[in-house]
């Protein structure tokens, strides 16, 4: 007895078997069930971050002093135009970009310097590495104190401590964060951020091509050649990475300017300028349109930094 096969008209699909659309319907019910989890993680997320970008976003836009409350309205563009025209505004972008260059710059060079000595072999090297990244896990108001008061104070400081002992009694006695503000800033931060930057270069000089290494020095090559030639190309979307990475934060920084200087001597970068506006004059609309420029400056290199990262894993997985 034979069985007959029935087929579909021409132009016609072909009716889908009842185990394939069950089995559809199993993975998307499956998919679901791993995803559900997260939500309220996702959630927590927007309500933690969006809502209150977007709360800002609003204010920004309004005329909204604590010390004029009467007059508390629609302003349009006015807080921006204010924030980019204001005299102090300027001078804090000003700051913030000479920080950031400063504290990126700095660490960058001191990062590759101290990457290139823990690359080498020697006993204690896991000791050593692990010494070096103790200053980048201290919180940084702490830090920003022990510049301050151990460091940097003329009476009791160890830098001062230090002119003593090597050149006596009558060895100068400078104030050192009355002398040299910003510096003194400079210098907190790049205590803190060369051991971040000598982290993401060291993981990059340990993926380096040995063999390729050892076959130029059998060439001829000195350590020198190498360097300029093999390391340092090597290490450029590593060296990109921890620029902007760096970047990112030490636009943000505020423990360091409050701590030290509170502002004074010209110091005032663009969050300690927010924080003035917004908790000293009490200009909630104008501290908000200062802080929807910085993040959207911060947003800026934070796509820098994700286009770096995705070459970065593009060059290693070819």
């Amino acid at each position: 007895m034979s069985t007959a096969t029935t087929t579909p008209p021409a132009g016609q699909a072909a009716p889908k078997a009842p185990d394939s659309k069950r089995n559809t319907q199993l993975k998307r019910a499956g998919d679901w069930s791993r995803r559900a989890p997260l939500l309220p993680a996702l959630i927590f997320v927007i309500v933690m971050t969006q809502l209150p970008f977007l709360v800002t976003l609003i204010i920004s836009f309004m005329n909204w002093n604590a010390y004029y409350p009467d007059e508390r309205g629609f302003a349009g563009f006015d807080n921006f135009t204010r924030v980019f025209t204001d005299v102090n505004a300027r001078q804090a972008v000003v700051v913030t970009i000479l920080l950031t260059l400063a504290v990126v710059l700095i660490s960058l060079l001191m990062g590759l310097g101290i990457a290139l000595l823990l690359d080498r072999k020697f006993r204690g090297r896991g000791v050593v590495r692990t010494m070096m990244i103790t200053p980048f896990l201290i919180v940084p108001i702490a830090a920003a104190l022990l510049w301050k008061h151990a460091l940097y104070n003329p009476e009791y400081g160890l830098f001062n401590g230090l002119l003593r002992f090597f050149f006596g009694d009558n060895a100068p006695q400078p104030d050192w964060i009355s002398t040299n503000p910003l510096w003194a800033i400079i210098a907190s931060l790049v205590w803190q951020w060369t051991p971040f930057m000598m982290l993401i270069l060291l993981a990059g000089l340990q993926g380096r091509p040995l063999d390729v290494v050892e076959a130029a020095r059998i060439d001829g090559a000195n350590g020198w050649q190498i360097f300029t030639n093999m390391t340092l190309p090597h290490l450029r979307q590593y060296i990109e990475l921890a620029g902007l990475l760096g970047a990112i934060y030490v636009v943000q920084n505020f423990d360091a300017v409050f701590t030290i200087t509170s502002g004074g001597l010209g110091t005032a970068n663009l969050p300690y300028f927010i924080y003035q506006t917004f908790y000293t004059a009490q200009d909630y609309g104008r501290a908000s349109a200062a802080g929807v420029v910085v993040v959207i400056g911060t947003i800026i290199i934070i796509t820098l930094a994700l286009r770096s990262v995705f070459s970065l894993f593009k060059e290693e997985s070819r």
